[in-house]
Protein backbone atom coordinates (compact mmCIF):
# COMPACT_ATOMS: atom_id res chain seq x y z
CA UNK A 1 0.00 0.00 0.00
CA UNK A 2 2.96 2.46 0.13
CA UNK A 3 3.44 2.49 -3.54
CA UNK A 4 -0.35 3.60 -3.81
CA UNK A 5 0.24 6.20 -1.06
CA UNK A 6 3.55 7.50 -3.17
CA UNK A 7 1.37 7.13 -6.54
CA UNK A 8 -2.11 8.81 -5.21
CA UNK A 9 -0.78 12.57 -5.42
CA UNK A 10 0.35 11.75 -9.25
CA UNK A 11 -2.67 10.39 -10.38
CA UNK A 12 -5.02 13.24 -8.38
CA UNK A 13 -3.08 16.33 -9.82
CA UNK A 14 -4.02 15.33 -13.55
CA UNK A 15 -6.63 17.51 -15.15
CA UNK A 16 -10.17 16.16 -14.89
CA UNK A 17 -9.87 13.92 -12.05
CA UNK A 18 -12.46 13.63 -9.78
CA UNK A 19 -11.50 11.44 -7.17
CA UNK A 20 -10.99 7.57 -6.74
CA UNK A 21 -11.51 4.92 -4.30
CA UNK A 22 -9.52 1.86 -3.50
CA UNK A 23 -10.95 -1.50 -2.08
CA UNK A 24 -9.53 -4.53 -0.84
CA UNK A 25 -11.92 -7.81 -1.43
CA UNK A 26 -13.20 -9.38 1.30
CA UNK A 27 -12.47 -13.21 -0.07
CA UNK A 28 -9.53 -12.67 -1.56
CA UNK A 29 -7.48 -9.96 0.19
CA UNK A 30 -4.57 -10.16 -2.77
CA UNK A 31 -7.17 -8.87 -5.05
CA UNK A 32 -8.21 -4.74 -5.06
CA UNK A 33 -10.77 -2.58 -6.78
CA UNK A 34 -9.51 0.76 -7.92
CA UNK A 35 -12.31 2.96 -9.29
CA UNK A 36 -10.90 6.47 -10.67
CA UNK A 37 -13.84 9.50 -11.29
CA UNK A 38 -12.65 11.18 -14.70
CA UNK A 39 -14.84 14.09 -16.24
CA UNK A 40 -14.19 12.76 -19.26
CA UNK A 41 -12.57 9.65 -20.84
CA UNK A 42 -9.88 11.85 -22.91
CA UNK A 43 -9.00 12.89 -19.69
CA UNK A 44 -7.59 9.58 -18.37
CA UNK A 45 -6.48 8.11 -21.92
CA UNK A 46 -5.05 11.15 -23.70
CA UNK A 47 -4.22 13.29 -20.70
CA UNK A 48 -3.20 10.93 -17.75
CA UNK A 49 -2.01 8.40 -19.98
CA UNK A 50 0.35 10.99 -21.90
CA UNK A 51 1.58 12.81 -19.71
CA UNK A 52 5.14 12.65 -17.06
CA UNK A 53 2.69 11.92 -14.20
CA UNK A 54 1.80 8.51 -15.67
CA UNK A 55 5.30 7.77 -16.33
CA UNK A 56 6.40 8.45 -12.61
CA UNK A 57 2.64 6.22 -11.98
CA UNK A 58 3.32 3.52 -13.82
CA UNK A 59 6.84 3.43 -12.26
CA UNK A 60 5.62 3.15 -9.33
CA UNK A 61 2.57 0.18 -9.92
CA UNK A 62 2.97 -1.41 -13.21
CA UNK A 63 5.15 -3.92 -11.78
CA UNK A 64 2.61 -4.76 -9.04
CA UNK A 65 0.08 -5.10 -11.56
CA UNK A 66 0.00 -9.34 -11.98
CA UNK A 67 -1.43 -10.07 -14.62
CA UNK A 68 -2.18 -5.99 -16.23
CA UNK A 69 -5.65 -5.58 -14.88
CA UNK A 70 -8.26 -4.98 -17.02
CA UNK A 71 -9.29 -1.25 -17.79
CA UNK A 72 -12.81 0.17 -18.62
CA UNK A 73 -14.94 3.51 -18.95
CA UNK A 74 -17.97 3.77 -17.49
CA UNK A 75 -21.06 5.93 -17.33
CA UNK A 76 -23.71 6.17 -14.54
CA UNK A 77 -26.60 4.69 -14.39
CA UNK A 78 -28.47 6.96 -11.83
CA UNK A 79 -28.04 9.71 -9.26
CA UNK A 80 -25.33 11.38 -11.29
CA UNK A 81 -25.37 13.70 -14.50
CA UNK A 82 -25.61 12.10 -17.36
CA UNK A 83 -23.44 11.85 -19.69
CA UNK A 84 -20.15 12.20 -17.46
CA UNK A 85 -17.53 9.34 -16.90
CA UNK A 86 -18.09 7.97 -14.11
CA UNK A 87 -14.71 6.07 -13.85
CA UNK A 88 -12.44 3.83 -14.94
CA UNK A 89 -12.56 0.27 -13.70
CA UNK A 90 -9.34 -1.45 -12.84
CA UNK A 91 -9.21 -5.22 -10.76
CA UNK A 92 -5.64 -5.39 -9.11
CA UNK A 93 -4.14 -8.65 -8.81
CA UNK A 94 -2.11 -9.54 -5.78
CA UNK A 95 1.38 -7.44 -5.62
CA UNK A 96 -0.24 -3.75 -4.83
CA UNK A 97 1.73 -3.00 -1.61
Amino acid sequence: MAAFRTAEPIIAAAPGFGGLELRRCVENEHRFLLLVHWDAVASHELGFRGSAGYQKWKRLLHHVFEPFPTVEHFLPMTGEAEGSVQGLFRQLQPGLQ
